[in-house]
């Protein structure tokens, strides 16, 4: 059994917890998450905690248990606290602007990116370098922070491009610096 999967889950005051035979909902002061769940894994509700239980040994059954109730977790942080991340322009010229709710970047190219926020998920701009990606859904939070990444990654090189906050990148050495320890 699933070291992280035995481990019941507390629910704070404020939130609501409805398991269906397919499905968990959890409502709570941000909003409300729903989750399917498969006929092979039991979910039950006693007292103040929500308990997560395989009903077979088989190998899927375990992989999905600890799973699940890292799933059910997150939701009820998220309906609770919520998620963010927050992501770094580094790069002469690179700035973002907020224009209603969608992020105007420029971050090079001949035109200006813009990204359109989807249901659920709100962004905050700091300074020009900085945003943040809030929402209540931990997968779809980290999936939009990783989209704008995507759309300028670090450069290996130079280090400039859209980075995660504290994010480390190893700068390779350029040419120049190759052929300088070649000639020593």
């Amino acid at each position: 059994m699933s070291k992280v999967g035995k481990q019941p889950i507390k629910i704070p005051e404020g939130v609501t917890v409805e398991i269906k035979p397919s499905q968990v909902i959890v409502s709570g002061p941000r909003g409300s998450l729903t989750q399917e769940i498969r006929s092979e894994i039991k979910v039950e509700k006693k007292e103040n905690q929500i308990l997560v239980q395989p009903n077979s040994q088989s190998k899927l059954v375990k992989s999905l248990h600890g799973l699940l109730r890292s799933l059910i977790a997150n939701m009820i942080q998220g309906v609770t606290k919520g998620f963010e991340k927050t992501l770094e322009l580094q790069g002469v010229g690179y700035r973002v602007n907020l224009e209603q709710e969608n992020l105007t970047l420029a971050l090079g190219f001949s035109h200006p990116v813009v990204v359109k926020p989807p249901e659920g998920i709100k962004f905050q701009v700091e300074g020009n370098n900085l945003i943040r990606v809030l929402g209540i859904d931990k997968q779809l939070v980290g999936q939009i922070a990783a989209g704008i990444r995507r759309i300028r990654p670090p450069d290996s090189y130079k280090g400039k491009g859209i980075r995660y906050e504290g994010e480390v990148i190893k700068l390779k050495p350029g040419k120049a610096a190759k052929t300088e320890a070649a000639a020593t």
